[in-house]
């Protein structure tokens, strides 16, 4: 690991089934660096290779090509789509596990805190709880342990509306107060803009974006107005409807045309750079940036 990265790739892929170069490319040629520190969205369609990432990062799969340098297991912590814990077990073993396991590292008082506020029966066994109540014990696990590194997918999908609030209120303020790096995957926007600082966009298997998300979206205008030609502003998508043009472009100087200008959201970015990825064919005075190009403070776009 490079001092200041809590978690960085070089050329990562990851192939299922086939032999001599048949199978299924989950995730290919993807390179990034994940300052320490920071609260990482990962994004992308289903199927894109966020999990795929995820398990790699946690070392549960190994690597068909390229590297993954991340922290050692005893580190870092993952908590899975599927949330896996022992049914068999109650609420208090399943957090006394998490104890004997991490003994150097165990904040029992965090793990209680998480699945108190549920509430939840300390002895009700993990078999008969809900969704929502087992990915409150799995968050739980991971944040007792005081990882370096939380590598979280999809984490909220199961929880109502206001015990995501309250948890991701949590997550955050452990990440603020302890240093902690999460890696995050979510479909859900809103909850990612307002809570992560760092953008990993993955589509087919291959990164998009890479940034800091403060700069990416410094780094690009949305263009709104009549149609007219957008020479030569670098496009990376572009709508028109009726008489009316949407197009999402780097900001390279001053941006000239008879259009209103705004900053885009997180919402219009990622979905520009999605609907670029899927139709890559170039226009004049456009680009699909499939590749991305570097921007200041190693931010990619």
């Amino acid at each position: 690991m490079t001092s200041g990265t809590a978690l960085s790739t070089e050329g990562l892929g990851k192939r299922y089934g086939g032999r001599g170069g048949g199978g299924r490319w989950a995730l290919r040629e993807c390179t990034f660096a994940l300052p320490a520190g920071r609260v990482c969205a990962l994004v992308g369609p289903n199927g894109a290779g966020k999990s795929t990432l995820l398990t790699l990062a946690a070392g549960l799969l190994r690597p068909t090509e390229g590297t993954l340098r991340a922290p050692a297991r005893e580190h870092l912590a993952y908590v899975a789509q599927d949330k896996p814990l022992y049914p068999q077990l109650t609420v208090a073993e399943t957090l006394r596990m998490g104890r004997e396991l991490n003994p150097d590292r165990w904040d029992g008082a965090v793990a209680d805190r998480v699945v108190a506020a549920g509430p939840l029966d300390p002895g009700a066994r993990i078999r008969t709880l809900s969704g929502g109540q087992r990915t409150r014990v799995a968050l739980a696990l991971a944040l007792g342990k005081r990882p370096e590194l939380l590598l979280l997918d999809e984490p909220m999908a199961d929880l109502d509306p206001l015990a995501r609030h309250e948890l991701m209120g949590v997550l955050m303020a452990d990440a603020a107060e302890r240093g902690t790096t999460v890696v995050m995957s979510s479909h859900i926007l809103t909850e990612l803009e307002g809570a992560c600082d760092h953008l990993l966009l993955v589509d087919d298997g291959r990164v998009r974006l890479d940034g800091p998300i403060e700069d990416l979206l410094a780094a690009h205008v949305l263009l709104r107005g009549p149609v007219a030609d957008l020479a030569p502003h670098t496009v990376v998508d572009s709508r028109t409807t009726g008489r009316q043009l949407t197009a999402l472009v780097r900001r390279e100087g001053r941006v000239e045309g008879p259009w209103e200008t705004t900053q885009p959201t997180l919402e219009d970015l990622l979905l520009a750079h999605l609907r670029a990825s899927r139709n890559p064919e170039k226009t004049p005075g456009s680009t699909s940036e499939k590749t991305p190009e570097s921007t200041p403070e190693g931010a990619s776009a």
